[in-house]
């Protein structure tokens, strides 16, 4: 079955830096798009930054261009969100999805069960 599990959570300073990643199994990994998505107290679930399955497109929301950046790596099953300049309001519990195809433009059916991330002096 499918399995999409985060790490790399924790507490952070303003300014500071953390690097989420999601390991995933019981599919072919490679062939689908990944996204990261946030719940933000006191807000809905927010997307964060997506990626497709060849790399080649990526796409990162207002907040997140600039200061964040997704990758991945077929060959570890993984995909990762280096996330830099952290500020306050990036706090939330951060979440990973497996889109339902090669596009970050499709649905997502899949997602983890998040990692925690606190920004705060």
């Amino acid at each position: 079955q499918v399995q999409l599990v985060e790490s790399g959570g924790g507490l952070a300073q303003p300014g500071g830096s953390l690097r989420l990643s999601c390991v995933a199994s019981g599919f072919t990994f490679g062939n689908y798009a990944k996204t990261w998505a946030r719940q933000v107290p006191g807000k809905g679930l927010e997307w964060v930054s997506g990626i497709s399955s060849d790399v080649r497109v990526t796409y990162y929301t207002g907040a997140a261009k600039g200061r964040f950046t997704i990758s991945r790596d077929n060959a570890k099953n993984t995909v990762y969100l280096e996330m830099n300049s952290l500020k306050p309001e990036d706090t939330g519990l951060y979440y990973c999805a497996k889109h339902l195809t090669n596009s970050i433009a499709s649905g997502m059916d899949s997602w983890g069960q998040g990692t925690q991330v606190t920004v705060s002096s």
